[in-house]
């Protein structure tokens, strides 16, 4: 452990371990070991970790703990391995047996070298159907083999709880398997490596440093909350015994029954406009039914079908459409199919956007290991296009307009954030934001037009809720 010099005060420690899963719950020591930890990784002695070359970049945690005797410092652990190694002097170590994993891994890697070797060799092969045929059969006992292994390392991790308690990781993600990587981010090193050495974890924090990765959705020194895919069983295990508090529920605040505010309405369809904050339908757990849906509702009891058109993001404020019928319905969700639905946002990004204007193609897909967060894959995304242009620029900040030619989730928050988009995130987004926003920002998006075709009168339909920012 790294203690703090100077040793903090007695009232700036937590009282209870804030959640990894929210990620403006950094606590202040967290804060000042991660700055430590950032000018280590910007000094000479890391240059030649590689840290800023093309997709070089990488997870890195601390952990404030105290120690029996009460002295307050913090561990450091980096995600996966660092310069090709899993352990590095002074780093919290992996959570599996390093020599059980050996025992398993080392032959392993022989028979997979051995398997690519052979690959290599059909793909030479001038007799190209017969060496297409073997190299089929080949890739396919690689792959089983692989699937073999990865079971027997899985079992090498045996992960502890502040009351002492051990379970594995297929005990963790019954009765799924566990995700590959799953147990070599920073956050369960670092609790592993406290349980181990007697330790009192008192807070944590993750971080990106380095140059962003293919799917360009981190930022150097921006801080995320831990993954729900890879992390979401271990931690919740791992915290068990220590005063903690719970995952942020999302989507659960409270508005008075006047909202969402209609903004026009006839027998046929309703236009509202949401607040940030507010769902646009219930949640799939059954834990948050309160949403725009819900409410129209009760409101039109007598409709029948589905209501709400499309959505908007939970934190994304305005117009939103909704049917009263199922033909209605039908009717609307086949004019946004056919992209005959004009769509205009307007946005705060945070930073100087290059240019006037533009148009952003960026496809994307779900991470599957931290959902519902959308990254970049150029290979398997589904095409994401956004028309833009700039209305203001004040004190580091940029106002645009922002014309999604698709509707994929998160679309346009993605797009601002993205290296290869604007490179300046929405103000306030907690899932893709390089920083924490000014206190008691929201979510600087809102959905301020909507233009179609009326699906009973023909007439063209135009409404606009101006910004509330």
């Amino acid at each position: 452990m790294i203690p703090f010099s100077p040793a903090p005060l007695a009232h700036d420690v937590p009282s209870r371990f804030p959640s990894p899963f929210d990620r403006a719950a950094v606590h202040p020591l967290a804060r000042r070991a991660a700055v430590e930890l950032i000018a280590l990784l910007q000094s000479p002695a890391a240059a030649t970790w590689g840290l800023q070359d093309a997709v070089g970049g990488k997870m890195f945690g601390v952990l404030v703990a105290e120690a029996p005797d009460g002295t307050l410092g913090y561990l450091r652990a980096f995600s996966g391995m660092l310069t090709g190694t899993w352990t590095l002097d002074g780093w919290a170590p992996p959570a599996f047996d390093v020599a059980s994993r050996a025992a398993i891994w080392i032959p392993g890697e022989a028979e997979m070298l051995r398997f690519t070797a052979d690959l290599e060799t059909c793909a030479n092969d001038p007799a190209r159907s017969a060496g297409d045929k073997a190299h089929q059969r080949l890739d396919d006992a690689r792959a089983a083999r692989s699937r073999e292994l990865m079971p027997l390392i899985q079992a090498t991790y045996r992960l502890c709880d502040a009351t002492g308690a051990v379970r594995s990781l297929h005990e963790l993600f019954a009765p799924a398997k566990p995700p590959a990587g799953a147990g070599d981010c920073a956050a369960p090193k670092l609790l592993a490596a406290a349980y181990r050495h007697g330790l009192r974890p008192l807070a944590l924090a993750e971080f990106w440093w380095g140059a962003p990765p293919r799917s360009g959705d981190r930022r150097a020194g921006s801080f995320y909350p831990a993954c729900h895919g890879k992390c979401g069983p271990i931690l919740a295990h791992m915290l068990r015994g220590l005063p903690a508090d719970p995952p942020p529920l999302f989507g659960a605040a409270r508005f008075p029954l006047t909202e969402p505010a209609v903004v026009f309405e006839d027998a046929q369809l309703v236009i509202v406009d949401k607040p940030s904050g507010m769902l646009s339908v219930p949640g799939r757990s059954g834990l948050l039914q309160d949403s725009v849906s819900t409410r129209l509702r009760a409101r039109h009891p007598q409709s029948t079908g589905q209501l709400v058109v499309h959505r908007l993001d939970l934190d994304t404020s305005g117009l939103l459409l909704a049917a009263k019928d199922p033909v209605t319905f039908s009717a609307l969700q086949r004019l946004f199919s056919l992209r005959e639905v004009e769509k205009r946002y307007v946005a705060w990004l945070d930073g100087d956007v290059a240019g006037d204007a533009g148009m952003i193609e960026i496809p994307l897909r779900t991470d599957i290991d931290d959902r519902p967060r959308q990254i970049h894959d150029a290979v398997h995304g589904k095409a994401a296009v956004t028309a833009w242009h700039v209305l203001d620029r004040r004190d580091g900040r940029t106002k645009v307009a922002l014309h999604p030619h698709t509707g994929r989730t998160h679309q346009l928050r993605v797009h601002a954030a993205h290296p290869s988009g604007l490179n300046a995130p929405i103000v306030g987004d907690r899932l893709y934001g390089r920083a924490a926003p000014r206190e008691g920002e929201r979510l600087m998006l809102h959905a301020e037009l909507l233009s179609f075709e009326h699906p009973v009168t023909g007439a063209r339909l135009r409404v606009e809720s101006a910004a509330p920012f």
